[in-house]
């Protein structure tokens, strides 16, 4: 089958392109299994096509409102080797857990009011009075207005800081939990989550996947034989399971520095 839509069925295409079942592939499943593993975890870490762009919102509960008022600290004592001096360090363990599926967070939507447009608003009247017209009334102006209160948004209620790690899958946003969000509230953030595979099969059929997968299968095979290298098999045949594993990774490197080029989204979009 030429177009993959399971672990299974790649597993078999990568295997077809290494000469089974013409060919005996000296590779037990469970390192097959590993392999593929790898190769998955690559093309998400580094592939657009293995990644989305995503708004999650979290509903802030009572017992969060509890914890992240009063949050447990951690600590840990540093000890000069010199004079012996010793300091501990306290941080507070005030973050939200995300799912492992993120790999970056690059934003959190504002918490300020500017998304309400009610008639008390100070631009709901700069419309009605202002804007009655458009074919007659310069724009210009409730532009300039518009990036004042922007900025004065900015300066007033700012952005909020956060910080995130994909290993830990902890989200620690530096703001005022006892003021800035209530309970029943939403907390919408930006960021990448990896496809899940067994949920998007169209992954298992790009074409850089399926070559990376062969390329990791054929080095694997090779060093399963490389054991056996300048043993004399029957009909005079000489295993060189060494040579087998260098094509392999000679073909590994060049798809690894292909996707990097190629597919791989910036690194300043990606910090989270």
């Amino acid at each position: 089958m030429a177009n993959p839509s399971s672990r299974e069925t790649l597993k078999q295409y990568a295997l077809r392109r290494l000469g089974k079942p013409v060919i005996e592939i000296n590779v037990d499943n469970d390192q097959l299994e590993d392999r593929i593993d790898e190769a998955l975890q690559f093309y998400a870490q580094f592939h657009y096509e293995g990644i989305r762009r995503t708004y999650l919102k979290y509903k802030l509960t009572q017992a969060d409102k509890d914890r992240l008022k009063n949050p447990t600290q951690s600590s840990e004592t540093a000890t000069d080797g010199a004079s012996g001096v010793q300091s501990t360090w306290y941080e507070q363990n005030s973050y939200l857990t995300v799912p492992s599926t993120i790999i970056s967070v690059q934003n959190i939507f504002s918490f300020s009011d500017k998304a309400n447009l009610n008639m008390f608003d100070v631009r709901y009247q700069l419309r009605l009075n202002d804007l009655y017209d458009f074919a007659s009334t310069s724009i210009i102006n409730y532009d300039m207005v518009l990036r004042h209160l922007d900025f004065l948004d900015q300066i007033l209620v700012g952005q909020k800081l956060l910080r995130f790690q994909q290993h830990d899958n902890r989200l620690y946003i530096d703001m005022d939990w006892t003021n800035d969000l209530k309970v029943d509230e939403y907390l919408i953030i930006d960021c990448y989550r990896k496809l899940d595979p067994a949920t998007y099969t169209n992954i298992y059929n790009d074409l850089w996947l399926k070559r990376y997968v062969t390329a990791l299968f054929k080095k694997q095979w090779g060093q399963n034989l490389s054991k056996f290298d300048g043993v004399t098999m029957l009909g005079n045949v000489t295993l060189n399971g060494t040579k087998l594993m260098q094509e392999a990774q000679v073909d590994i490197e060049a798809l690894e520095k292909e996707i990097r080029e190629t597919f791989e989204v910036g690194p300043a979009i990606m910090v989270g």
